[in-house]
């Protein structure tokens, strides 16, 4: 495995015809660099979809089942007197390295020349790195030792992301990109929901989850390991490696690339209103819709079922809205649309603080936000700035997924504590997904 330097200024074969003229046109010996770079235009097999979608899975699964349960009841097993310190600690840590591993990793599977492909040897090693954190944090001897295996599982699994999501634009053509963003956000839900499950089968047993999540992670590569159809970049299309060039490539100009820019944007605010909503959920199912009293359910329950159903209507509307949007060869007024309905699924909680409208919340809630993870990504490969670094400039991109996790609770607390309570909190993350959908317009590249 062989690393170079992405350039800024490279010709980019995907926007410049003259640089990569299409496969059929170019010499036989200049084949490979095409395959690499070239926009891709066929379309991609059901296996090579199958394969995208679990490593998506795997990865997931193996990452939500230790954040939902197993940490938290590792934390107490040290101390239950710290364990909500130790817990923050923890996941401060792994957060913090997620945001620096996604784009890191999507650079290095960019410069990569193996005969292996650009971006299969990091999904391998992802893979490998995030399994073996995971099981040597079974056996974790001090909060120490959990926090840096944690990191490890962080940087393993984001790096497996970063190059199975470069994947995409790698190999997919722009008129399937909706269907297979769609499914590759089916299964980031379905491995949501199986997390979930294997830390309630353990049932307190957090050394056993942590050894089924390596093997839920391990096992959603193989396929794809199998069936990439992942092409290797030539030695001679990078240019030398150069630790100046390298370190200022993430940084990603507005004002050369202002389309890709406006995409980050919207990203962000859509993400930090859908994050402000779900939040504080079990407190608003207790303060608010009083579940106990009015229904005699445990809030925790209610929770479940919420989440639940949200994940049933993700599942299906990615599905269905990224397949719509390539039927119409147009991504904006989905997105746009979408927005719209994760705006109106806070106001429903706003202005409806009972169990109906918590089902009903939560129902639409899916709905905008399913379509909006399928059409947003197929959006967001159409303005990327260059073939070549494509990895690392859907790793940038993803820190809007990663940053409002630190951005939400800091903007939710006031609201909740100080500003009118749960409606204003809801009304907030109206406003705010609702700029996201106003954003959506100033892209000027892809209709």
């Amino acid at each position: 495995m062989s690393l170079s330097d992405p350039p800024g200024a490279a010709p980019d074969p995907a926007r410049d015809p003259a640089a990569a003229p299409s496969t059929a046109e170019r010499p036989t010996t200049e084949r490979p660099t095409a395959v690499a770079l070239a926009e891709p235009d066929r379309a991609v097999r059901p296996v090579w979809i199958a394969g995208v979608v679990l490593v998506n899975l795997g990865i997931n699964a193996a990452f939500f089942a230790p954040l939902q349960v197993l940490l938290g009841q590792q934390a107490a097993a040290f101390s239950e007197a710290d364990k909500e310190a130790i817990l923050a600690l923890v996941t401060g840590a792994g957060a913090a390295v997620s945001l620096v591993a996604n784009p890191l990793f999507g650079a290095f599977s960019d410069r990569t020349s193996s005969p292996l492909g650009r971006r299969v040897p990091w999904v391998l090693f992802g893979a490998v790195l995030g399994a073996a954190a995971l099981i040597a944090l079974a056996g974790a001897p001090n909060v120490a030792i959990m926090t840096l295996l944690w990191c490890l599982v962080q940087a393993g699994c984001n790096g497996a992301y970063a190059a199975i999501t470069a994947a995409i634009p790698d190999r997919v053509p722009v008129a399937q990109r909706g269907t297979v963003g769609g499914l590759a956000a089916m299964g980031q839900t379905v491995g949501i929901l199986i997390g979930a499950v294997i830390a309630a089968v353990v049932t307190g047993n957090f050394a056993v989850g942590y050894v089924v999540c390596a093997v839920a992670l391990l096992a959603g590569v193989v396929l794809y390991f199998f069936r990439n159809d992942d092409a290797r970049l030539p030695a001679e299309a990078r240019p030398p490696f150069r630790l100046a060039g390298f370190v200022k490539g993430f940084w990603i100009s507005p004002a050369l690339h202002p389309d890709f820019a406006w995409a980050w944007l919207t990203r962000l605010l859509v993400n930090i209103g859908n994050h402000m909503v779900t939040l504080y959920l079990l407190f608003f199912l207790t303060d608010a819709v009083r579940l106990q009293e009015t229904q005699g359910m445990a809030p925790e329950f209610g929770v479940l079922i919420l989440t639940g159903l949200y994940a049933v209507m993700v599942i299906i509307s990615s599905v269905i809205g990224g397949r719509l949007s390539d039927r119409m060869g147009r991504r904006k007024p989905l997105v746009i649309m979408s927005s719209v309905i994760i705006a109106v699924a806070s106001l429903i909680l706003a202005f409806a603080p009972n169990w109906i409208g918590a089902l009903l919340g939560a129902s639409v809630l899916g709905i905008g936000f399913g379509c909006y993870l399928a059409v947003d990504f197929a959006l967001i490969t159409q303005v990327l700035p260059a073939a070549l670094s494509r990895g690392r400039d859907l790793g940038v991109l993803n820190i809007a997924n990663s940053l409002p996790q630190v951005l939400a609770p800091l903007i939710a607390f006031p609201f909740v504590t100080l500003w009118g309570g749960y409606v204003s909190l809801y009304v907030a993350a109206a406003v705010i997904g609702l700029l996201g959908a106003v954003f959506v317009v100033k892209i000027k590249g892809v209709d």
